[in-house]
């Protein structure tokens, strides 16, 4: 044998011992389990930073509060002029006509929830469910009883007994493997009657799906007081009115209150983020909830992670969008967002205008003796309007996440309450009812809204001689 080959040969021998060794060291490294030390049972977020100081640091970010046009974390009222001034008359009756304000960030959830004015002395723990990383480990402990347990009593000083933290890293991911996981068993059965194992979903589908156990449309069980997802039919509106019209009807769940002004038994929707998404251009696309609002960053000039800044990808353009949209000019990209945000909000503005309309036109109705069964045939088409108008304003995004659908909503949203509108007139004008002066004190009541200063005197504003309550004033449980 050559020198020429025999070197040829010893070169090609080390390669492949070179080959087998990195192989089974591998193969020993994926054998031997990741550990980050903590226990499974840790919930504090203050534990992970040692060991994962570039992602904390990253998430203290979300203390840092700041608005974008339509949303952002600043600690602003809905009711303010230039948001949606009118709640306090399309809630009346309910917790969110008293209290209603924009979301600050996760890392405030705890201390919000328990400020706000609609937690109450009746209510009960589902409202804590997605506020603290001690909530697992309560249902694990509590079981069934958890969910009806008092919120102020039992709920939330166990939490602090505990040492919870407000939303964080043992939500999402594993303490010792640091695996994405759902934590909120609500989620997980809500996706087994849709025929879905969470336990096999891919590493993409949780990039969604933690963040879908709480960014969602949920109502609490009339028996159990459980947080339930509508989910059986379907992610769009129409899916889920339907579902609360038979399923949770049949249930014992009809309503989450009585409107004060109209007499109508409402639905009101959560932060249904989620399922709009999912519905949406980019979830249909493969998007997931993390490629916008956790995209990749350098934060040391070299090390990528994952942002833990939850926060508008408007804020975050150049990682957020100029991923997947980098051969576009990000100005025009994020004019183009605007357009659409501004076009949804001027629907929505509209929709909720009608939907006011059709309330205390239906309280005309009550107080003019119009027969029983036509109030009914009103009240119907008053509860859908306003439900397909406040389940896309009750999301983030102003209705970025799924603009066809977000219009498509807004416009049943319309017809729905013109359709109250229509029945009521015919019946108003046969009592004799002057329409035009029916107009006059609606839009007086609107005034008269708007114009108080005190955010949580504004709803008794929207009741009056003219438009008498409907039902006592008795405070309903409202959802947080």
């Amino acid at each position: 044998m050559s020198k020429f080959r025999f070197g040829a040969y010893l070169m090609l021998l080390a390669f492949i011992l070179i080959i087998t060794g990195c192989s089974s060291s591998s193969e020993q490294a994926a054998a031997k389990p990741k550990t980050t030390g903590l226990s499974k049972e840790e919930i504090s977020n203050e534990a992970f930073n040692d060991m994962f100081p570039l992602q904390y640091n990253s998430y203290k970010k979300n203390e840092k509060m700041s608005d974008t046009k339509y949303s952002g974390s600043v600690k602003r009222s809905k009711f303010d002029p230039d948001k949606e001034p009118y709640l306090p008359i399309l809630f009346n009756g309910y917790g969110f006509a008293t209290e209603y304000n924009e979301d600050r960030g996760h890392v405030y959830a705890l201390e919000d929830i328990k400020s706000v004015a609609r937690i109450t002395d009746k209510s009960v723990g589902s409202c804590y469910t997605c506020k603290s990383t001690a909530v697992p480990k309560m249902i694990e402990e509590m079981g069934e009883k958890y969910w009806s347990a008092n919120f102020k009593t039992e709920i939330f000083p166990k939490g602090e007994k505990m040492g919870h933290s407000p939303i964080g890293c043992s939500d999402c991911h594993d303490p010792q493997t640091m695996d994405l996981r759902v934590t909120r068993p609500s989620f997980v059965k809500a996706m087994e009657r849709k025929g879905i194992d969470v336990s096999k979903a891919t590493k993409n589908d949780m990039r969604s799906y933690v963040c879908g156990q709480c960014h969602v449309e949920y109502y609490f069980d009339a028996t159990t007081s459980e947080v339930t997802f509508p989910w059986d039919k379907g992610f769009k509106p129409e899916d889920m009115y339907e579902y609360y019209s038979t399923i949770a009807k049949e249930k014992g769940f009809e309503k989450d209150w009585i409107h004060n002004i109209s007499g109508t038994p409402m639905l009101k929707s959560q932060h249904p983020d989620f399922e709009t998404f999912m519905e949406g251009t980019h979830g249909k696309a493969g998007v997931a909830c993390a490629d916008c609002h956790m995209p990749y960053e350098r934060v040391d000039g070299k090390r990528k992670i994952s942002s833990h800044w939850w926060t508008s990808p408007l804020k975050t353009m150049k990682t957020s969008c100029g991923t997947c949209h980098g051969d576009r000019d990000l100005d025009k990209l994020e004019a183009r967002v605007i357009e659409i945000q501004d076009t949804h909000m001027k629907q929505l503005h509209k929709a909720e205008e009608v939907s006011i309309n059709a309330h205390y036109y239906v309280n005309k109705m009550i107080t003019t003796g119009v027969k029983s069964d036509k109030v009914k045939a009103a009240q119907e088409h008053v509860r859908k309007g306003q439900w397909f108008w406040d389940i896309i304003a009750a999301e983030s995004s102003a209705g970025f996440h799924n603009p066809q659908g977000a219009m498509d909503s807004l416009a049943v949203s319309i017809e729905e309450s013109n359709q109250a509108i229509n029945i009521a007139t015919e019946e108003l004008v046969k009592k004799g009812v002057d329409i035009d002066k029916l107009k006059e004190e609606i839009e007086k009541a609107k005034k008269a809204v708007t114009g108080e200063k005190d955010n949580f005197q504004k709803k008794s504003h929207a009741i009056n001689a003219q438009f008498p309550a409907q039902q006592p004033v008795v405070p309903a449980v409202p959802k947080k």
